[in-house]
C-alpha cells in the first residue's frame, strides 16, 4: 500500500520489525530448495527514499493524540520465525529497562494503516510452541530446510539403528490447508526426485502423514477438489489422517520405544501424541493450524477498538476505517490483512483480500474520495499445488485440476512476485532445478 501511495499529497512511513516483505505463497517451495530464498523476499526499504522505515514493533496507540509508541527491533531475537505468542512474555522487567535505555521512542501520525497481520496458532498444545516447525518467514523456511536435511544425513549413517531411521524419516504435517497440503506436496517431491537419487539406501523408507481435526482437508475448496487432491495424495503414498487430535509434541522417542532400549542416544527425534493412536516418533513436525489473533490488537489498542467476537480482529467499516466499541469511526484510523474484519462479511484471511483491500484504500485516498463508494471483494479464485506437477484451481470461470492447474499455479504467483527482479529469478531457478536438481547442502 505505501508505494501505491501518491507521494505528492502523503509521506508514507512504515513501522515493521522486519525489515522485509514475504511473498508466503513461496515459502513452502524455499524451504526445500525449489526455489531460493531470495526469490521470496522483498526489501521494506525501496530505491524511491520517499518511503521511510523504522525497524520496530509498535507498543502503543494513542488515538487521540495521533500518536505511537514505538520499541526498537533491530537486533530482535524472534527475526525471521514464526511468532506464537506475544514477545515480552514473561519479561515484563526488561521491558521497563528498555524504556530506561530509551529503546522506544515515540511518532505522530496524520493517518494510520495497521495491517499487523496474525500470529501462528497453536491451541495451547503443550511442546508446540517449542518444538514445532512453522512456515510463516523466511527463517522458518531455512530452519525445515536444514532439519529435513538433517534428518537424512543422520538416517544414513551406520550408527544410526533402524528403529531411529524409521523415527527421523516420519514427517509429520498437522493441518490440512493450503499451507499444510502445500509444503507436504513439496516435501514429496524432493524426497522422490533428489533425495531418494542422493540416498538410495533410503529410498522407500520415508513416511508423510498430514494430521487435521477436520473430516476432509482442503475444506476451502469444493468437495470434488478436495477429493481429487487427497487421491492424489494417498497414490503418491502420502497419508492424510482426518478426525485426529494432537494432544502434545516433546523432543525425544515414545515412550515404549524408550522402554524397549531399541534406540540409544545420540540422534534427536519427536514424539507426537494423538488421542486416536497414542505417541508417534517423528523427526519433524511442521505445523500448520491457522492463524491467532496478533497481541499487538489487545494491548496497544487496549478498548480502543471494536473486535471481532470469536476472531478478535478490529471491525472496519467498508471504507476500512476502525470502529470503536460504541461502533463509531475512530478518525484517521484505518485497518486491514488478517488483523481486522469488514463488517457484515466473512471474507477469508488471505493475502488476496488483504491486497485488495490495500490498494482500494491507497486509491481512495490518492483521489480523496473515500466516502464513495465502499470497498468489495471480488474472489479471483482459489489454487494449491499438489505435488508432482499438479495442482488444483477453483474459480468461478470453472474449476481445474491436473498438468493444466500446475501451470496456471505457477503463473500466477509469478505474475504477483512484487518485484521485476524477483519475476526474472523465479523462473531462472525454476529452470535450473528442473535440469540440475535442486541443492542438498546445509549452511
Amino acid at each position: 500500500m505505501a508505494r501505491d501511495l501518491d507521494h505528492r499529497k502523503y509521506q508514507a512511513v512504515i513501522v515493521s520489525p522486519r525489515s522485509y516483505f514475504v511473498f508466503t505463497p513461496l515459502l513452502a517451495s524455499t524451504s526445500v530448495g525449489t526455489l531460493e530464498f531470495r526469490t521470496a523476499l522483498e526489501p521494506v526499504r525501496h530505491r524511491d527514499r520517499r518511503l521511510q522505515f523504522f525497524q520496530g514493533w509498535g507498543d502503543k496507540v494513542d488515538t487521540e493524540k495521533k500518536e505511537l509508541e514505538i520499541e526498537e527491533a533491530v537486533e530482535d531475537p524472534m527475526q525471521g520465525r514464526a511468532l506464537v505468542a506475544d514477545r515480552h512474555e514473561g519479561r515484563d522487567e526488561d521491558k521497563k529497562i528498555e524504556k530506561q535505555k530509551g529503546k522506544i521512542f515515540k511518532m505522530g501520525y496524520d493517518k494510520l494503516v495497521i495491517a499487523v497481520g496474525c500470529y501462528a496458532q497453536t491451541f495451547g498444545t503443550p511442546g508446540v510452541k517449542e518444538h514445532a516447525y512453522f512456515l510463516k518467514d523466511m527463517g522458518d523456511a531455512r530452519k525445515i530446510r536444514n532439519r529435513l536435511l538433517s534428518c537424512f544425513e543422520t538416517a544414513a549413517l551406520p550408527t544410526t539403528s533402524e528403529e531411529m531411521k524409521k523415527q527421523l524419516l516420519n514427517f509429520a504435517v498437522v493441518g490440512g490447508g493450503p499451507t499444510g497440503i502445500e509444503w507436504s506436496a513439496e516435501l514429496h517431491d524432493i524426497i522422490k526426485e533428489d533425495l531418494s537419487r542422493f540416498y538410495p539406501e533410503l529410498a522407500g523408507k520415508s513416511q508423510i502423514t498430514v494430521y487435521d481435526v477436520a473430516p476432509t482437508v482442503l475444506n476451502m475448496f469444493d468437495k470434488k477438489l478436495s477429493k481429487y487432491a487427497m487421491d492424489t495424495f494417498r497414490r503418491e503414498g502420502i497419508a492424510i489422517k482426518t478426525s485426529h487430535h494432537v494432544q502434545e509434541l516433546r523432543r525425544g522417542t515414545p515412550t515404549h520405544i524408550e522402554q524397549q532400549g531399541e534406540v540409544k542416544e545420540g540422534a534427536t527425534s519427536y514424539t507426537l501424541k494423538l488421542q486416536e493412536e497414542g505417541e508417534i516418533g517423528v523427526g519433524m513436525c511442521v505445523w500448520s493450524t491457522g492463524l491467532m489473533m496478533n497481541p499487538f490488537v489487545e494491548k496497544a489498542l487496549e478498548s480502543k477498538v471494536k473486535r471481532h467476537p470469536k476472531s478478535q480482529g478490529i471491525m472496519t467499516n467498508d471504507r476500512l476505517q476502525a470502529k470503536d466499541p460504541n461502533d463509531k469511526v475512530i478518525p484517521d484510523v484505518y485497518a486491514l490483512g488478517d488483523c481486522a474484519i469488514l463488517e457484515g462479511t466473512s471474507y477469508p484471511a488471505t493475502a488476496q483480500v488483504a491486497s485488495q483491500k490495500a490498494t482500494w484504500l491507497a486509491k481512495r485516498l490518492n483521489k480523496g474520495d473515500l466516502e464513495n463508494k465502499g470497498f468489495t471483494y471480488k474472489d479471483l479464485g482459489a489454487m494449491a499445488y499438489i505435488g508432482n506437477w499438479n495442482a488444483i484451481l477453483q474459480s468461478q470461470g470453472g474449476d481445474i485440476s491436473g498438468r493444466v492447474a500446475w501451470f496456471i499455479w505457477r503463473g500466477a504467483y509469478l505474475a504477483k512476485s512484487v518485484s521485476w527482479r524477483n519475476r526474472i529469478l523465479i523462473p531462472i531457478y525454476w529452470a535450473i532445478n528442473a535440469i540440475f536438481g535442486r541443492d542438498i547442502s546445509r549452511f
